[in-house]
């Protein structure tokens, strides 16, 4: 959490596509392959057999791997993830297969997404050539209500997203789908939506502006993060009141929830008015993170730090921190920390409260060093 974040241009974005059983993986897959936006990419797939790519075919280069007109490389995963994306980053290395700068990963309907981005993180070969890009959630229009009450790695698989295709909305009512789209924010207030088919596919859209192309190489990208985080979190304070975290930089913070009491997956956020000291929040969060982080999953915001200019962008997936992001700018001309949470059975109160106790005693403590000071 100290350090500021290393150049990632060389690393190669990986997109995770996830969903549950039926919800439209495969057809969203069958678009994307079909768009020249994916010509520079890789793609990992389940098996060849269901996305049906015979009539996109121009060339066979072996088993596991076929060669798009759309200058797309599709494979078919064989054995572990990591080994599958080892495999492929030593042919791409080795000039074998053709050159490709970003890889999507398909899951199964029935997977937990936190394992498969664990392993892009944190498996120390692949973390030196790749970095975790967009999460893009698939999610039924007809099933899908009942799919995130009864089925917890679908509940997951929409709170992880970073974007997220509600399929199907033809086949069923509008007000069904608004239903919905009111239960998926309350797993995840802040994801970009997209409805098929009745809004056209944005490939690039749903692929790139991922938080890794803030750091001074994307304008559209910052302000599309920043809308993200603010955008939604306002949404809450129709919930319940804001409520002060004492010893925030003297002005406090608001705390909003977003879960209705609606399951245990909910989503709050934490507003805080004055400059937060850096060192102090990233020693917290990492302590938080250590303790509760099978239950936090997912923590993204923008900070205003203590003597920085610009703004810092914070993004986290249950243990697994990203180094933060220094924006080049503020994206307009509220200057507030917003920080939001989306967790699995833990109370926001812990984590407010963890935070005010944990300020306030730092506040105390750097107060008696500078008494015995005579400061």
């Amino acid at each position: 959490m100290r350090r500021r974040m290393t150049d990632s241009s060389a690393l190669i974005p990986v997109n995770l596509i996830t969903g549950f059983l039926g919800s439209g993986k495969t057809t969203l897959l069958q678009r994307l392959l079909r768009e020249p936006a994916l010509s520079d990419t890789a793609v990992l797939i389940n098996e060849f057999g269901e996305v049906g790519l015979d009539h996109h075919l121009l060339e066979r280069i072996d088993e596991t791997m076929v060669l798009l007109q759309s200058g797309c490389l599709c494979c078919t995963i064989r054995g572990e993830l990591s080994s599958a994306i080892k495999d492929l980053h030593s042919k791409r290395e080795q000039g074998r297969i053709p050159f490709f700068r970003r890889l999507v990963v398909e899951s199964t309907g029935l997977a937990d997404p936190f394992p498969i981005l664990s392993t892009v993180h944190a498996d120390p070969v692949l973390k030196h050539h790749f970095r975790l890009g967009n999460v893009i959630a698939t999610v039924d229009a007809v099933n899908g209500e009942t799919q995130l009450a009864l089925q917890k790695e679908n509940a997951k698989q929409v709170a992880v997203a970073d974007r997220l295709f509600i399929t199907k909305t033809d086949l069923t009512e509008e007000a069904a789908v608004e239903m919905l789209i009111s239960r998926i924010r309350q797993l995840n207030p802040s994801a970009p939506l997209w409805r098929t088919p009745r809004e056209p596919l944005d490939a690039e859209g749903l692929l790139s502006h991922d938080v890794f192309e803030l750091a001074g190489k994307s304008e559209t990208a910052q302000r599309w993060f920043a809308a993200e985080i603010k955008g939604r979190w306002q949404l809450g304070r129709q919930n319940r009141p804001a409520q002060d975290l004492d010893g925030a930089g003297g002005d406090g913070g608001q705390g909003n929830d977003f879960s209705c009491h609606s399951g245990s997956i909910h989503a709050f956020s934490l507003v805080f008015d004055a400059p937060l000291d850096w060192t102090v929040f990233g020693i917290w969060l990492t302590m938080l993170l250590n303790r509760h982080g099978a239950r936090i999953l997912r923590v993204k915001g923008i900070l205003n730090v203590a003597d920085s200019p610009a703004p810092v962008a914070i993004h986290g997936v249950q243990h697994l921190v990203h180094p933060p992001v220094h924006m080049v700018q503020w994206p307009d001309e509220d200057r507030r920390s917003r920080i939001v949470f989306i967790v699995d059975g833990l109370e926001h109160t812990i984590i407010e409260q963890s935070m005010s106790t944990f300020l306030r005693a730092q506040k105390q403590s750097w107060t008696e060093k500078y008494d015995a000071l005579g400061v």
